[in-house]
């Protein structure tokens, strides 16, 4: 096909697109949210940031002005007076993060808003569906309550293992209520039931802080709940994170506030009349720790003796004389804030698969699914029965529970019965990660459906979906969104089985863009980087994980690095401009001191633990498989994070407006890519250590000169072929490895690496029964068995960030840095191997967006659509396979669009050339007769906009 003719196909396929429709329909907001949140409550930012969606049936939609009503009652709202804040219309586009710009918000204040927009024509859409925030207690002194614990609990030695205590209240409430709130946290985890009922779904709360910085505190709605007279509270209050044994922290005693535990409680009765009541915690409270939950821990277990339950405690007219007066504790100086981030909560059951006795009276529950959380299960027999639950991720040969790589966790629930009759045990405060639960101790074998396994995590929003028509891309997908799910607990933790479960920031950084066309992760990271700020030290230096009591871990590149790469990240895909502002200074002087520390620009001192490419190829253990030649050494590796994050603070200093800064950091980052240049790289192209990782790092952070990319590039796809194939990378360049290849040409041998299933690689696992994201490539071995059980978790995400490349290259769904938040975006999947059809969908922050292609026979299609904005131009086909090699040259390729807040929907066919597409990548602009973005057509794949010819 000549050049005309090709583009005469494409033009024609593109105006089909986008002719006007004769009549433009008006947009419509909706999915309002406050601070990412949907409805939040409790809230102490007093300048809120407001963010909704368009939604239209036509195409080439967009917002010329909005309107924003913000009012004290919903009955004021619905009359459109926003006596709290009337923005009136005002001319512009945004949709995201408007901040509140009306009178003053004080403590309690409920606030009632709605939105409605223009179109580029001019017509205005009805006004949204109302939303609501309200504001928390932003004072110390809105505190009346205090801190209590049990009394015995309180005179131990917080170093010893404690009961969980219980707390109770009762009191009268007047008929007529309006309003009942209650604000409530603790040190250690709590629940609170009212009358008889817990009053929140989330559980494990509150989440992990830096508690001598800040505690999570929550606002719950309890209206319904308040009955006319007699009312009782009931708290259970257990040891969390606080007194809990964690990875690396000192003895409880020598933590902050001593390990001692607390709950403060607070709730605020409005009725009708106008009148208030307040029922706060303080030593008029009854406790004892003579309850039926006997030791809880998060490694460990929970011991639960149901002959010690309090049958009505937690109900008015409960006889607690023989509970003692609540203990005041002393915790002054805590800080209580709002939690911004997802509680964490059930989000779904799952029913056993499988029933296995591998010995007598020994019973194995198979989930079918490696998942985090605990079990509800049905126990019969007689009175003071102990049954026993271990939880495990795999089994032996023998089928019995593997618990080897546990280390000191012993996952561990007991559960003592209290009555002749079916009881049913559900866990507290605890949670484990597990597929297999072996159950003992019972006098009678149990049935299949007996046990439910209650998955929970913090329930940060799904927002995408993803299914292509190879079973096995879509089986690896899933088990990259589980190994997510598993990993959500307040922090972004490495594993949740094991005695760690740490916040480690070498494996979201390589996670987060995954993380992020998984889940809303908007809120989640802004609460992390908060910690992460919470931990610096002094003179600037990161952790290797947050939060934590004691770090003993500082300043290892990756993990380190964490700290600017996230909140970029955040800025990307959430165009969240204020926490850059809130993180620059941070982000700077951890810079600053590895700078000062490394004035030649070679990161050489101050590595902390340096912990390199984390499992990589030279930690595996087969036979026939290198020992040697996988690990990019250490200096390389580091300097190459040094050079990106001094990169990414001079580009957030732009965007903050600090442009003498963007200036400095700029400056440094050239003069570090030219000292690595100088230090590491030949002219040939090859980097000393000649390693996959170190190729695939030196071209992702772009510190090679242009000539020598496509040498390096191909030094790095030789290094393949000294590992038959395989990769020999770790957690932070196997995902830009294969990132990579596809940037320079590489496609059909990408799609070879994904689709593996020889060892190591992804397929492996699943060809091993994997239903998660192994920490190890070998993490188990057919006939050598299982690795090192000192580090072998079987729920990993780190080796899981290859998501990223399915969602950017099948899918297609591309995000520029230089248009946030998904203002614009690349539609840009690349078709490879067998693949005959992918779709994904993407939730942005803006709205939904659709990637849908399918080939049938020689005719490639692609539809794509949005819930209110889509392309203003599609760029043709992309490059060739010219670089694929010899072993999968096929259809691979490249088609295009890209995405701007207009429009509706669009679809671009033509016919596939057998094996090969054209060279480099053809741009068609329309409408506003522009070239798509450089970003677009260099950075993002790494080729020139014009095409120059075809094969």
């Amino acid at each position: 096909m000549n050049h005309i003719a090709r583009y005469s196909l494409l033009l024609a396929a593109l105006i089909s697109i986008f002719v006007s429709h004769s009549a433009l329909a008006a947009i419509q907001p909706e999915h309002l949210r406050c601070e990412y949140r949907i409805n939040p409550m409790g809230i102490d930012v007093t300048a809120p940031r407001l963010s909704w969606e368009l939604k239209s049936e036509s195409r080439a939609q967009k917002q010329s002005a909005y309107h924003l009503l913000v009012a004290s009652s919903p009955e004021k709202l619905a009359a459109d007076q926003g006596d709290l804040w009337d923005s009136g219309q005002v001319e512009s586009d945004q949709t995201l993060h408007v901040e509140y710009a009306g009178k003053p918000l004080t403590s309690r204040t409920p606030c009632y808003w709605k939105v409605r927009v223009w179109n580029q024509e001019k017509t205005p859409s009805s006004w949204s569906e109302p939303a609501s925030w309200s504001m928390g207690l932003l004072n110390k002194k809105d505190w009346k309550a205090q801190w209590i614990d049990d009394a015995t609990n309180a005179s131990q030695s917080p170093d010893n293992m404690l009961p969980a205590s219980y707390l109770r209240k009762e009191f009268h409430a007047a008929k007529d209520v309006r309003r009942a709130t209650v604000y409530v946290s603790g040190l250690g985890l709590y629940q609170i039931h009212l009358n008889g009922h817990n009053i929140s779904d989330q559980i494990l709360a509150p989440e992990i802080t830096t508690y001598d910085k800040r505690i999570h505190y929550q606002t719950l709605d309890v209206t319904e709940q308040i009955r006319s007279g007699a009312n009782a509270i009931g708290a259970i209050l257990g040891d969390g994170w606080v007194r809990s044994t964690f990875f690396r922290a000192p003895a409880p005693s020598e933590r902050v506030f001593q390990g001692q535990r607390g709950l403060i409680f607070q709730l605020e009765i409005e009725l009708a009349d106008g009148t208030k009541q307040i029922v706060v915690s303080d030593a008029s409270w009854r406790g004892t720790n003579d309850g039926p939950i006997r030791e809880q821990s998060f490694y460990g277990g929970e011991i639960y003796d149901a002959r010690k339950e309090h049958i009505g405690w937690d109900q008015p007219e409960f006889d607690d004389s023989k509970w003692t007066a609540a203990h005041l504790a002393n915790f002054s100086g805590a800080n209580l804030v709002w939690q911004r981030n997802e509680p964490i909560r059930i989000t779904r059951e799952l029913q056993p698969v499988a029933l296995t006795e591998p010995q007598p009276q020994t019973y194995v529950f198979d989930l079918g699914q490696n998942m985090v959380g605990w079990v509800q299960l049905k126990v019969r027999g007689p009175k003071g029965e102990t049954v026993t639950l271990r939880h495990a991720e795999m089994l032996n040969e023998d089928g019995s529970v593997y618990m080897g790589n546990l280390r000191k966790a012993t996952q561990t629930d007991q559960f003592i019965k209290g009555r002749d009759e079916q009881e049913i045990f559900e866990p507290h405060f605890t949670y484990h990660g597990f597929r297999y639960v072996e159950v003992t101790g019972l006098k009678q074998p149990p049935k299949i459906e007996d046990l439910v396994g209650k998955v929970f995590h913090s329930s940060s929003p799904e927002v995408s979906s993803f299914t292509c028509s190879d079973p096995f891309i879509n089986q690896l997908m899933s088990n990259i969104l589980w190994t997510q799910r598993a990993n959500l607990m307040g922090m972004p933790t490495d594993c949740p089985q094991r005695d760690e479960r740490a916040g480690w920031m070498g494996d979201i950084q390589a996670f987060s863009q995954t993380a992020i066309f998984n889940m809303d992760m908007a809120g989640f990271l802004d609460k992390f980087l908060q910690d992460v700020r919470d931990v610096q030290t002094a003179e600037g230096v990161y952790p290797d994980y947050a939060p934590h009591p004691a770090v003993p871990f500082l300043g290892a590149p990756a993990w380190a690095d964490a700290g600017v790469i996230l909140p970029w990240r955040c800025y990307t895909n959430y165009a969240d401009r204020r926490l850059l502002e809130q993180h620059f200074e941070s982000a700077r002087r951890w810079v600053d001191y590895v700078h000062k520390h490394n004035p030649e620009l070679l990161w050489k001192n101050k590595r902390g633990k340096d912990w390199g490419d984390w499992v990589n190829g030279d930690t595996l253990i087969h036979k026939d498989w290198p020992q040697k030649g996988g690990a990019i050494p250490k200096e390389i590796l580091g300097t190459a994070f040094f050079a990106n994050s001094a990169r990414l603070v001079s580009k957030m200093a732009r965007v903050i407006g600090q442009d003498e800064a963007a200036d400095q950091y700029h400056q440094l980052w050239h003069n570090i890519r030219s000292a690595f240049q100088k230090a590491y790289v030949q002219p040939d192209g090859k980097i000393n250590g000649e390693t996959q990782a170190g190729y695939a790092l030196a071209l992702h952070f772009d510190l090679l000169p242009e000539d020598l990319r496509p040498k390096a590039a191909a030094h790095m796809v030789r290094g393949l072929d000294r590992y038959k194939g395989h990769m020999s990378t770790g957690i932070q360049t196997s995902h830009r490895l294969i990132r990579e290849l596809s940037r320079f040409g590489y496609e059909a041998e990408a799609y070879r690496l994904l689709t593996l299933r020889s060892f190591p690689s992804w397929g492996f696992m699943i060809e091993n029964g994997a239903t998660t994201i192994w920490e190890r490539w070998d993490g188990y071995v057919k006939g050598r068995g299982f690795q090192n059980p000192g580090m072998n978790s079987f729920n990993h995400w780190a080796l899981g960030s290859v998501g990223e490349w399915v969602w950017k290259n099948i899918a297609g769904i591309n995000p520029l840095e230089e248009h946030p938040g998904y203002k614009e975006f690349v539609v840009c999947p690349r078709p490879g191997a067998e693949i005959t059809w992918a779709k994904g969908e993407y939730d942005s922050i803006r709205g939904r967006i659709v990637s849908d292609w399918r080939i049938d026979g020689d005719r490639f299609t692609l539809n794509t659509s949005t819930a209110g904005y889509h392309c203003d131009s599609v760029p043709a086909q992309q490059r060739s396979n010219g670089n694929n090699r010899k072993r999968k040259a096929n259809r691979s390729g490249t088609w295009c669009a890209v995405g701007r807040c207009r429009g509706k929907q669009g679809r671009l066919s033509s016919r596939l050339r057998p094996i090969y597409f054209c060279d480099t990548l053809v741009a068609i602009a329309i409408n506003e007769h522009r070239q798509p973005s450089e970003a677009f057509g260099r950075k993002q794949i790494g080729e020139p906009l014009i095409s120059a010819n075809t094969r």
